[in-house]
């Protein structure tokens, strides 16, 4: 299963967001893993999800498969388009 959305936030995923992401992917059974400029990371560790570089405007395509994929699909493309609690 997979989910296409956009970094809104202006600052981009820095180390907070990137961590937000990584953190909320492990509460999940299913395999998470991100597509952004070419790259395709690990949805689970910071280090690779920082290292892509996603800035504001970025698509980003969430894929999750398991059998909580549904629902890390729904969470994780919460988190972004609610700009990771960030109100710019």
């Amino acid at each position: 299963m997979e989910a296409t959305v956009t970094i809104i936030n202006k600052s981009g995923v820095h180390a907070r967001p990137a961590a937000m992401m990584a953190q909320m992917g492990r509460r999940y059974k299913s395999k998470i893993t991100y597509t952004a400029k070419g790259q395709t990371v690990d949805g689970k560790n910071i280090i690779p999800i920082t290292s892509v570089g996603m800035t504001c405007g970025t698509q980003v395509i969430i894929r999750a498969e398991g059998e909580d994929e549904k629902e890390a699909i729904a969470a994780l493309t919460e988190l972004i388009n609610n700009r990771f609690g960030e109100h710019q």
